[in-house]
């Protein structure tokens, strides 16, 4: 189910626009400034997501983790793959804000964040909670910071993109 969610959003990323006679190589100054915003919006969001997880898995739930006897033993050995993770994830997370991008500002980065926190953090807190010997109160707040953590993100991306202009009259 995953490689497939992920073939479709791969697959709309590179397709074509059908309706345009133009090559999808030649763009325009808007097509050139939205690329800008992009990546400018992907380092935000990348720099704001490793941040947010120091802070949240080493400040606020690190001791909570710790005193878990379920780790691995070599976990130590593995922390470069965290922000590898934190990089595809705000890629792709930045990658789905810019299609959607509708210019309503900081709300539409809350409206944004709040829904992909909700759906990626209920499956990381609850389906840890399925499989792992761990305190209920730790799985909610886990959940909780998750969506906090993703609404953050939604907000700098929508600060870097802005609102768009209203037409004019």
């Amino acid at each position: 189910m995953t490689s497939n969610r992920t073939m479709l959003i791969l697959a709309y990323f590179f397709s074509t626009n059908l309706r345009s006679t133009q090559p999808t190589f030649i763009s325009t100054s808007l097509e050139t400034a939205m690329a800008k915003k992009f990546w400018m919006a992907f380092i935000a969001v990348f720099v704001t997501a490793i941040v947010l997880d120091m802070v949240i898995y080493n400040l606020i739930l690190g001791s909570a983790f710790k005193s878990l006897t379920v780790w691995r033993p070599d976990q130590d050995s593995l922390w470069w793959i965290y922000p590898i993770i934190s990089f595809v994830g705000s890629f792709f997370f930045t990658l789905i804000f810019s299609k959607g991008y509708e210019g309503k500002g900081i709300a539409e980065g809350i409206r944004y964040g709040l829904y992909i926190g909700i759906w990626l953090s209920i499956g990381m807190a609850y389906g840890t909670y399925g499989m792992v010997a761990m305190p209920y109160g730790l799985t909610l707040e886990w959940f909780l910071l998750g969506v906090v953590t993703y609404i953050v993100m939604g907000i700098v991306a929508a600060l870097v993109y802005g609102k768009k202009p209203a037409p004019a009259a």
